[in-house]
């Protein structure tokens, strides 16, 4: 992001890219917690000490050393009362709540859920990196977002797989493929994005001041 702050710290209309998914995610219907994982020394940053003040519903958990530990430290967090867990990047504050429920309402009809859209470019292979392998067929591809809905058992037991057999996951749904259980594709947006580059900043405040 060449930036001199995590890209979560960022401005955006104004505001920190983390404030702008802590106020969406708090407006979730039926929503039980709100778990943050970040280091320590951010919890303090005035916005987030406002945002605690105010709804009793947040929580934090601390960073692991890789995204599997950081979700598996949240995941202790979550009430056992809750019957689905959603799994978000802060740094994709566009999403919209109707996608979310959306998400919701098929991770609970069929164990697991996430966002995901059809992908635009054709993909190819490689297996050296400097040649081409094969072409991959463009209409069973599809670009993954989050959040990433699971029901919390099935996740608790995902983890204790990866522990036991070292699996090695890019993302949260890949431990429940991998555990033999289906994930269902919710149609998401392509405004959906992962905030990486500069550019990427710019596009997001055009897509905020559109939706005003």
């Amino acid at each position: 992001m060449k930036a001199d702050k995590p890209k979560q710290f960022l401005e955006l209309q104004g505001r920190p890219v983390l404030d702008h998914s802590i106020e969406l995610l708090l407006k979730v219907q039926q929503l039980d917690s709100l778990v943050i994982v970040i280091n320590k020394e951010y919890r303090s940053l005035d916005f987030i000490q406002a945002a605690v003040a105010a709804d009793p519903r947040i929580k934090f958990a601390d960073p692991g050393a890789e995204r599997q530990d950081s979700v598996c430290n949240g995941l202790a967090e979550v009430p056992d009362q809750c019957t689905l867990v959603a799994v978000h990047d802060a740094a994709r504050p566009l999403v919209t709540l109707d996608e979310i429920h959306r998400c919701l309402c098929d991770g609970a009809e069929h164990g697991a859920a996430v966002l995901a859209v059809p992908m635009k470019a054709t993909v190819k292979e490689s297996e050296d990196g400097e040649f081409v392998s094969q072409t991959l067929q463009r209409s069973k591809l599809w670009e993954i977002q989050t959040p990433q809905v699971v029901k919390p058992p099935l996740l608790r037991e995902g983890f204790k797989r990866v522990a036991e057999e070292n699996w090695e996951v890019t993302d949260d749904v890949s431990i429940v493929e991998l555990m033999g259980e289906p994930v269902k594709l919710t149609l998401g947006e392509y405004e959906n994005f992962k905030l990486t580059t500069p550019e990427d900043m710019v596009i997001a405040e055009q897509v905020l001041a559109g939706r005003k």
